[in-house]
């Protein structure tokens, strides 16, 4: 009897515990959402829905299963609320840089120039009529040299406002240009993946010397699969993934693009033997399921991933490899 009433007192306790750490868990997660930075509302709104809706949805269902699966949740809208959060600011310090660096000139111009320069040229012509009129020569003199003292100093003020006017085209030429930089990256670059386009990639390797690199061909099966069987967003994040492991698995100088929609193509400064031991090592840890968003839920799309190696050991002009390259990725 005491055996069973110390158990029974334990289970208790255990069920109390288990309460408690219930209470606390959905107490925090109401707390991240209350608490969340407010950015702008098409950033902060869903995120804040999501997790008090994760809230409920733990509440309506306290098993294991599904505080697990919270948790994968979880951790997918803060990583999601992050990156957002991360490029948002960027864009905030741009463009505050931006605008400081414009005001500070124009800033700087204003204060070479001030006044009314057309009145004191009126005036200044005014005093030559009515000193062509005075009887005392000295007087006329005194006159004279005084307008033109004024006249000097109204044109030097008129040269300082056409500064200040050059100053203001050139901060906008400035500025264009950073845009249009900014539009030429864009350019080179895939929108969801933050990788190089085929194009670049194909420039790269023509600039690349033969004998210094080998290429790793990726092809990703999943992408259209996953848009299918979600939708478009998921894989977008998906692909945005599957990018950044790939990024992280290679070397820092290795040069990465989007060859097109699944396929991927890593300039790698390494000989074959390398080469091959990194296309093993993608192969094995970028397959297999992700940990996805749609509409504040985890879904778990999976990536069939295999890789090929071409070297340019041989020397073989920069055409050929491409020829290679794009054969063997068209290849089944």
């Amino acid at each position: 009897m005491i055996s069973i009433r110390n158990t029974l007192n334990e289970l208790e306790d255990c069920h109390r515990t288990r309460a408690v750490a219930l209470e606390c868990y959905l107490a925090a997660l109401k707390n991240i959402a209350h608490y969340a930075v407010e950015l702008e509302g098409d950033l902060t709104e869903p995120y804040r829905k999501y997790v008090f809706a994760l809230a409920e949805e733990v509440t309506a269902s306290p098993l294991p299963e599904a505080l697990l699966e919270s948790r994968a949740t979880l951790r997918g809208l803060l990583r999601d609320f992050h990156d957002k959060a991360a490029a948002y600011l960027s864009t905030l310090r741009d463009e505050l840089a931006g605008a400081a660096a414009a005001l500070q000139e124009t800033l700087d111009s204003l204060t070479l120039a001030d006044g009314d320069h057309e009145g004191r040229l009126r005036s200044a012509l005014a005093g030559l009529r009515e000193a062509s009129r005075l009887p005392d020569r000295n007087a006329m003199r005194a006159a004279v040299v005084a307008t033109a003292d004024t006249i000097e100093q109204s044109l030097e003020q008129i040269r300082k406002q056409h500064q200040l006017t050059v100053a203001q085209f050139l901060s906008e030429i400035r500025v264009l240009h950073k845009r249009i930089d900014a539009l030429q990256t864009a350019a080179a670059i895939d929108n969801l993946t933050k990788l190089f386009n085929r194009r670049e990639m194909e420039e790269r390797i023509r600039a690349a010397a033969p004998g210094s690199f080998s290429l790793l061909l990726i092809k990703v099966r999943g992408f259209r699969l996953t848009s299918l069987q979600f939708n478009a967003e998921v894989s977008a994040e998906l692909a945005a993934a599957f990018a950044k492991r790939l990024r992280n698995g290679l070397p820092l100088d290795s040069v990465v693009g989007r060859w097109s929609e699944e396929e991927f193509v890593a300039i790698l400064p390494a000989a074959r033997p390398e080469a091959l031991t990194r296309a093993k090592w993608i192969a094995q840890h970028l397959a297999g399921a992700y940990a996805c968003l749609q509409s504040g839920k985890t879904v778990w799309p999976v990536l069939e991933v295999t890789v090929g190696v071409v070297d340019s050991d041989s020397g073989e002009p920069a055409e050929l490899i491409l020829k290679r390259v794009s054969e063997l990725l068209n290849g089944d």
